[in-house]
Parts: structure tokens; C-alpha cells; sequence
């Protein structure tokens, strides 16, 4: 047993030191820039409560952060596509670090205001959407397409521990120190991040035979997407969750903060009851590619679906945070399991020269209904108050099920036979 044992161990250290240098040191700073975002995403919240304690104003700072994907997300894939991307990556994240700088400076003269957080918020979400998209086309450039799935999934491990496992608590720990220290930390991440990228070598541009114009390049993107019936598929099922759970979260400080709130948590505590998903994202990322290969593509999925609805509605039925915390980590575990699915799938099906445009239209629908998420959120929270709002989002990501027929087991194989 103890032999088996260690040839697995062994077999399993080769496998990953086959992906390359690049990709490690992509996969390094993907892991700065994620915990920057986690300490980030807490941290506004946490102190924009200083400033009001509405709920619309509250979830609109999420709006403000996701609305770029709506706006922006057909550019950025067409740049994708026509520029390199490690330096696409790089401006996005030098304009990160330099708008949270000006943040920081204007605390330091006591400045600070709701309005100074939403400013800040908008452009970092527009720098997100050039990075996000170029850095999930760039990987099959640097790996090879049959180790998708498990370079996607050690990505996830690295995203997934720093964006929620160390983010959160980390987050919730700099504001209680002060709004200054909130938002220098995840400055200089991402300019260590800005280091990782430039130790990555090589071109990153995909060569084209002839000039075309940012128009054709984005319709010629979105028709592939809207011609592709598993990939529309997809993306409406994404876009559906992300619409759900942004309401959701975007309002679940105000659930779970303070001595007046329904579960009544500290800062420090409600950064440590986020790590819950954490743990069962960055347990799902390990596990993805063999859960995958033994229960399949189709029944993660829906699996995905059934978990996902106690992990956005729980707080409609229970303010107990050990329950909602174990809701949490099981949703964590399978919500990981179907992102490494469905992006593996997608980046092996879509053209190189075409990825970049897929993926941002594929996020227009996707990522583009969080700003929706979190408004309509903020309006059910104060028409109807907050549990009613985590019941109906709970409700909406059950819904999804109507959806499985397409994502069948032979759908799915059929798909990526047709490459």
C-alpha cells in the first residue's frame, strides 16, 4: 500500500511539473491578483457601511464593480484576440494598483466618501475585465489541451485559497484596522503580480492573415458563441447563478454584520464564515478533474445546481452561521467542480484566434448579469426585506434545472467530438 501510495504522489508531481515554467509562474500571479481581489471585495463593503447603511447604495458598489462586464466585455476579448495578452495582463493590473493608490492618498487627507469607493470600484472592474478575459484565453497557449482540465483546476486551487480562503478574513481584518491599510495591501499584490508577469516569456498574440476591423472581430465572436448550442447553453446557466448569488452576497454584509444584524457576526467573523466556500472550492479544485472522469460532466453539473440553491438561499431559512457555513462549503465544493467543467470544455471546443472574443461574449451574458444581480437584489432587499431576497434567489438558481436537457452526457461529448 505504502509503494502504491508513493508512485501516485510521484506520477502526480511529474504530471504537474509538465505544464511548464510559464504556467506556474502565470498560475503565481493569478494567485496575487485573486487574494488583492478578495482582500478588496470584502473590504469595500466592510468600508462603505462607514459611510451609509442602505442596502441600495451597499449593493450598488457590487454594481459598480461587475457593470464593466456589461459595458466593456465585447472590447476586451476583441483586444484578447488581436494584442498579446501577457500584456494586455499587465497594463490591467498596473491600472488596479494606480487606482487604489489614488484611494489610499485620498483617505490619508480624510476624503474619503461612498462616492470616492464607487469611482474606485468602476475602474478596477474595467481593468478586471481585460485581465480576466486575456488570462483564461492565454492558457491554451502555454498548456496543452489535453491538461485543461487539470491546469484549470490547479488555477482554481491558487484562485479559489487567495480570493476566498486568505482574502476575506484578511480583508476583514485590514478594515478593522483602518480603510487606509484596506486598500494598500492589495495595491502592492498586484504589483508583485506585475513581477510574476514579466518573468513569463514569449509572444502572446495570435498571428492573423489579414487586418480587420474591432467590429468584424466582435460579431464574428458572438456569432460562433450564438451559434454553438452548449456554449449558449452555458453561459445562460452562469449567467443565471452569477445573477443569483451577486444579489445575494452583495447584500449578505448587511445579513451578517453588526450587533443589529440577524446573525449579528464581527468584521474579522463574517471574513472567516466566507472562507467556508473557500475551503470547499479549494477541496473541489483538487478533486475536479477525477469526479469529472467518474460521475461526468452532465451530473456534476446538475449536482452544481442542487448545491448551489441552499448556498445562495440559506440565509432565507437560517441565520445560524455553523449551518450556513456548512451550506456553504458544500456549494464551494461543487460550484469549483462545474467552473473547471464548463471552462475546460469551452477553451477545448472554440478556436485559438477565436477564445479571447468567445470568452468575452460568453462573460457579457454570464458575467454581465452581476450588476443586474445586485440591483434587483438591493430593490427586493428593501421592498420585501433580506430574507424574502435570499428565498427568491434561491428559488431562481433551482430553476436552472430546466436547463440539464441540453447539457446531457451525449450533448456534451458530441460538442467536443465535432473539434
Amino acid at each position: 500500500m505504502t509503494g502504491e501510495s508513493i508512485d501516485a504522489s510521484s506520477a502526480a508531481v511529474q504530471s504537474d511539473r509538465r505544464l511548464g515554467a510559464a504556467y506556474w509562474r502565470l498560475w503565481g500571479a493569478s494567485g496575487l491578483s485573486n487574494l488583492a481581489d478578495g482582500i478588496l471585495k470584502i473590504a469595500l463593503p466592510l468600508v462603505a457601511i462607514q459611510f451609509t447603511q442602505s442596502p441600495s447604495l451597499i449593493a450598488g458598489l457590487t454594481f459598480a464593480l461587475t457593470v464593466p462586464w456589461l459595458l466593456f466585455a465585447l472590447p476586451a476579448g476583441a483586444f484578447a484576440d488581436k494584442y498579446d495578452r501577457r500584456r494586455i495582463m499587465l497594463g490591467a493590473n498596473a491600472l488596479r494598483s494606480a487606482m487604489l493608490g489614488l484611494l489610499v492618498a485620498v483617505i490619508v487627507v480624510d476624503l474619503g466618501s461612498i462616492w470616492a469607493l464607487y469611482a474606485v470600484a468602476l475602474g478596477i472592474g474595467i481593468a478586471e475585465t481585460l485581465y480576466d478575459t486575456s488570462a483564461q484565453s492565454i492558457l491554451p497557449q502555454v498548456v496543452g489541451r489535453d491538461q485543461l482540465s487539470r491546469a484549470n483546476g490547479r488555477l482554481y486551487a491558487a484562485e479559489l485559497t487567495a480570493n476566498q480562503f486568505i482574502g476575506p478574513p484578511l480583508g476583514g481584518l485590514l478594515a478593522a484596522v483602518g480603510a487606509a491599510a484596506a486598500f494598500a495591501t492589495p495595491m502592492g499584490l498586484w504589483v508583485c503580480a506585475l513581477g510574476m508577469l514579466l518573468l513569463v516569456r514569449g509572444k502572446f498574440r495570435i498571428a492573423r492573415a489579414e487586418p480587420t476591423t474591432m467590429r468584424a472581430d466582435i460579431a464574428e465572436g458572438l456569432r460562433f458563441l450564438a451559434g454553438h448550442r452548449i456554449l449558449r447553453t452555458m453561459a445562460v446557466m452562469t449567467g443565471g447563478f452569477n445573477f443569483a448569488s451577486t444579489a445575494a452576497f452583495a447584500l449578505l454584509v448587511l445579513f451578517a454584520v453588526g450587533p443589529t444584524s440577524a446573525m449579528g457576526l464581527s468584521e474579522a467573523a463574517f471574513g472567516v464564515l466566507l472562507t467556508t466556500t473557500a475551503a470547499g472550492s479549494l477541496l473541489g479544485s483538487f478533486i475536479a478533474e477525477k469526479v469529472e472522469q467518474r460521475l461526468g460532466r452532465s451530473r456534476a453539473l446538475m449536482l452544481a445546481i442542487l448545491t448551489g440553491a441552499p448556498l445562495i438561499g440559506g440565509p432565507a431559512l437560517t441565520s445560524n452561521p455553523y449551518i450556513l457555513g456548512g451550506a456553504f462549503f458544500i456549494g464551494g465544493i461543487s460550484l469549483v467542480l462545474a467552473n473547471v467543467i464548463m471552462v475546460s470544455l469551452r477553451q477545448r471546443i472554440t478556436p485559438d484566434r477565436l477564445l479571447g472574443r468567445v470568452n468575452s461574449g460568453y462573460r457579457l451574458v454570464a458575467w454581465g448579469t452581476m450588476p443586474l444581480g445586485a440591483a434587483v437584489g438591493g430593490l427586493l432587499a428593501e421592498l420585501f426585506g433580506l430574507q424574502i431576497m435570499f428565498g427568491i434567489m434561491g428559488l431562481l438558481v433551482l430553476s436552472l434545472l430546466g436547463l440539464m436537457p441540453i447539457l446531457s452526457k451525449a450533448g456534451l461529448n458530441e460538442a467536443e467530438q465535432e473539434t
